[in-house]
Parts: C-alpha cells; structure tokens; sequence
C-alpha cells in the first residue's frame, strides 16, 4: 500500500482499529430504543441517580426529554443525564407511563391504534338528506 506522500500520515493507518477501541464502547447516556406492535419502549442505564431526580417529559406533543434534575438548590445529580427524542407519529401522549428499577429507567409510549371510519347502515335514519355528493 503506497502513501500519499505529500501529506502526513492519517492517524488510521498508524493504529490498528481494535486498539483505538479495545472494549465494546457504549456511550454515557445511550437509551436503547425497542419497537413491538404495541408500543415503543425507550430504556436508559441511570445507575446511581434516585427516583426524585429523574424527570420525563413530552414537550410540544412530538418529543420525548429524558433528563436528571436536583431536587433541591443544595443538591446536584448524582450523574447528569439528558436526552430528547422526536416521537412517532400515532402514538398514545396520555398513556406514557416510565419505571426504574435497579438503575434503569423504562419509558414505554403506546401506539395510537385507529380504527377506520365505519358507519353503519342500520344506524342512518330513513329520513336523511344528501347534503353534497362526490364528483
């Protein structure tokens, strides 16, 4: 393999790829992110942070926020945690509920299922009025 020999070598070809990176690397705040028919389910290794100091929140109805938070002027986190997620469409706002238990923490966010419109002919009156027709 010839160099290019105008320019200094690149870093990538000095250091072979398994010791820049010797163990499996994940970083600090990853959120793993697990789809099922039923919902989608958001779920962050927080190990040392207490219950109180976790705050999940949906802003504007589209996105996700993950982040710690002190409970009090005179405490921090014990870690600083924050994430935002941009939600699906078709999912359940009021029915997002999150657990944590030993260190972490699970968001789960059902989908909205929609039923198609139907109606149903034995419902519609015999009186009713055409009011606009398809073209």
């Amino acid at each position: 393999m010839e160099f290019p020999t105008s320019h200094s070598l690149p870093w990538q070809y000095c250091i072979s790829s398994h010791l820049l990176f010797p163990y499996n690397f994940t970083p600090q705040n990853y959120v793993h992110w697990t789809e099922t028919p039923q919902s989608h389910i958001f779920s962050a290794d927080i190990p040392g942070v207490r219950k109180e100091e976790l705050r999940v929140e949906v802003e504007d109805s589209r996105y996700l926020i993950i982040r710690t938070e002190a409970v009090d002027e005179f405490t921090e986190p014990a870690r600083k945690f924050e994430r935002k997620f941009r939600l699906p469409g078709r999912v359940d706002i009021d029915g997002i509920s999150a657990r944590y238990e030993d260190g972490v923490l699970t968001i789960t966010v059902p989908r909205s299922i929609r039923r198609g419109f139907y109606i149903d002919p034995a419902d519609v009156s015999e009186n009713l009025e055409v009011l606009a027709r398809a073209a």
